[in-house]
């Protein structure tokens, strides 16, 4: 018997600055972007009444929630990025770190988040299991 799973994308932005530490390039000097987030979130289940898996305004509230803790800043001084380069991988793991708890209580599992810091760039973090 096959197992059905759905799917939901939801997509948004924050502004930041940063600048990548060892890059050797433009992009050591400070500089920002309008940072393009997309999260994929899955569940097995719909509900009964509604029939949907999550309503996709607790997704987006959710998102908006982790992603307010970095807008508007200079992530070089933004725990952990003050450590560790602010690059679109370190901040894809971020983000996906701090929304994967706050999706579980919903009844879904976070697949994956992208970040693109232009359209034709994305760095997209997930974790699986072995």
């Amino acid at each position: 018997m096959k197992k059905s799973i759905w799917r939901l994308t939801v997509r948004s932005e924050f502004c930041a600055s940063h600048a990548l530490r060892h890059y050797e390039g433009k992009c050591e000097s400070m500089h920002g972007h309008n940072f393009a987030v997309e999260m994929v979130a899955e569940g097995d289940r719909l509900t009964g009444d509604t029939e949907i898996v999550l309503d996709f305004k607790v997704l987006k509230r959710e998102l908006n929630a982790v992603l307010d803790t970095l807008d508007h800043k200079n992530l070089n001084d933004v725990t952990p990025f003050d450590t560790i380069n602010p690059s679109s991988e370190n901040l894809s793991r971020h983000i996906w770190q701090q929304l994967a708890p706050r999706l579980a209580p919903h009844g879904v599992r976070l697949h994956s988040v992208t970040v693109s810091e232009k359209a034709a760039q994305s760095a997209t973090y997930m974790e699986i299991d072995e």
